[in-house]
């Protein structure tokens, strides 16, 4: 008598067919995660609040004014780390390739290890990518971007903790990103304008 592994010839599923479809159940909640953009228990159906939600009148004024923070805001639920989504809506801002985007690969989840946020990184990644657009010396390429980079860096450090793990303790909401996202992205479009065209 042929072994079974347990399922009688009379349940009608050869042990083959088992395997298969056993590989597809558990294959399915990944692969719904992965159609969804990577975001686990969310339906195609459940919208996202309204970014304006997530702000006060002032932060929404200017996240509404800033393509930046609002090309950012696209991006959530797409896959992107913070610093790459900083650094991809800074590109486009800038009419650069997308290509460069790598370079904020290794800055996702504060380096890989909680600590510094993205949206700081790939905010000074974004300054510099804006610098190197100028027609100007290095140096004073190089020098516009300090000066943007350290208004953004002092800025920040007066707003917001540095740290992702302080950010964004375990099981909060994502909306916690969202909202920190549009005011940064802002704030990072502000001053690339300014090394672009300053006063």
């Amino acid at each position: 008598m042929p072994q079974t592994n347990g399922l009688s010839p009379a349940a009608g599923m050869s042990r083959r067919r088992m395997l298969t479809a056993l590989t597809a159940a558990l294959a399915a909640p990944v692969l719904t995660r992965n159609l969804l953009g990577g975001q686990e228990g969310r339906s195609p159906q459940t919208e996202r609040p309204p970014l304006e939600k997530l702000l006060n009148p002032e932060e929404w004024e200017q996240a509404r004014q800033s393509p930046l923070a609002i090309e950012l805001d696209q991006m959530f639920g797409r896959g992107y780390s913070c610093a790459e989504a900083m650094l991809l809506a800074s590109l486009r801002q800038l009419k650069l390739s997308e290509e460069r985007l790598w370079a904020a690969a290794g800055f996702g989840g504060g380096l890989g290890q909680k600590d510094l946020c993205g949206f700081l990184t790939g905010g000074i990644m974004g300054l510099g990518y804006a610098a190197g657009t100028l027609k100007l010396e290095r140096k004073e390429a190089r020098k516009r971007c300090a000066e943007a980079g350290a208004a953004y860096w002092d800025w920040w450090k007066g707003s917001f903790p540095l740290r992702c793990a302080d950010i964004r303790p375990a099981g909060s909401s994502g909306d916690v990103c969202r909202r920190l996202g549009a005011i940064s992205a802002a704030k990072v479009n502000g001053l690339i304008d300014s090394i672009i065209a300053p006063a």
